[in-house]
């Protein structure tokens, strides 16, 4: 496949048009800052309008316009509609950046039936229905680069972690067939796979001085995660610098994968198992 830009050492998007898909926060919306930098038209997206509105001011302040589309990132429809948004009026699309996700903490013989599978899908899903709607727009582009934000949960077995860690697998591999499916289309697909990293998601580990230790004290490179480190990955993976890699899941974590994950039954008071299933009623 012939890159778009046959020369990878110029950065520039102008020219191209992104959608990133949990945009409004976090690590989609330095993503989306990161894009929108470097020339591209951006549209983020998400499920609440005003988060959006809010992203959509905050780079206009840094110079950068950015559009938003509300969407809801588990209805087919919604997805779809906001890629026809970020697509140009022929429906072409360079880039697909998808971040939503999530999972709760506990043991996994204590987990709720429903709540696991939903926290499944959450992870899972929206990956899948960007990559299928925005993989249409980017066949008609006749070329695209998608970018799934996984985990190095996906990595490790991490222990009371089971709905996140199995739906960011899931993740992983649906990039690896997505890639080589897609890659004679002219469309590459990758996962950036962050560490510990400062968003609003995981506010609450770094309000925990433990387990923000914990973390840190497993990773060679000695602090957590910034949003500009996992935004710099996605644009790697978004521009003409990757354009001979696919089926990739790049790990962004201080080097935490290089070692073992935490316990998070050394750092929250989580329930006994065997006394839960031995004597449910205590």
């Amino acid at each position: 496949m012939t890159p778009a830009n046959p020369d990878p050492t110029n950065g520039s998007l102008t020219g191209t048009r992104a959608l990133v898909v949990g945009g409004g926060s976090g690590i989609g919306l330095g993503s989306a800052r990161a894009l929108a930098r470097d020339g591209a038209t951006v549209t983020v997206a998400g499920r609440t309008e005003a988060k959006l509105r809010d992203a959509c001011a905050e780079l206009a302040g840094a110079g950068l316009d950015v559009g938003y589309a509300v969407c809801d990132v588990l209805d087919p429809a919604s997805v779809r509609a906001a890629v026809a948004a970020a697509s140009d009026d022929e429906g072409r699309l360079d880039v697909a950046v998808v971040v939503p996700g999530g999972g709760s903490i506990g043991p996994v013989l204590l987990r709720d039936d429903a709540e696991f599978a939903a926290e499944i899908a959450q992870n899972v899903m929206p990956i899948f229905l960007t990559l299928k709607y925005a993989g249409h727009a980017m066949v008609r582009n006749g070329s695209g680069s998608f970018v799934a934000i996984s985990s190095t949960a996906s990595h490790f077995a991490t222990r009371h972690l089971a709905s996140y860690a199995a739906g960011k697998a899931a993740v992983d591999e649906l990039v690896r067939v997505a890639a080589n499916e897609l890659g004679p289309l002219g469309i590459r697909v990758n996962a950036v796979r962050p560490g510990m990293t400062r968003t609003p998601a995981t506010a609450g580990a770094f309000a925990n001085p433990a387990m923000l230790d914990a973390f840190v004290a497993g990773q060679p490179i000695g602090r957590p995660g910034e949003v500009d480190d996992i935004a710099a990955a996605v644009r790697y993976f978004a521009g003409p610098e990757s354009s001979w890699v696919t089926g990739q899941a790049l790990a962004v974590d201080g080097g935490h994968t290089l070692r073992e994950f935490v316990d998070y039954a050394d750092l929250l008071p989580l329930p006994d198992v065997r006394a839960a299933i031995l004597d449910p009623t205590d």
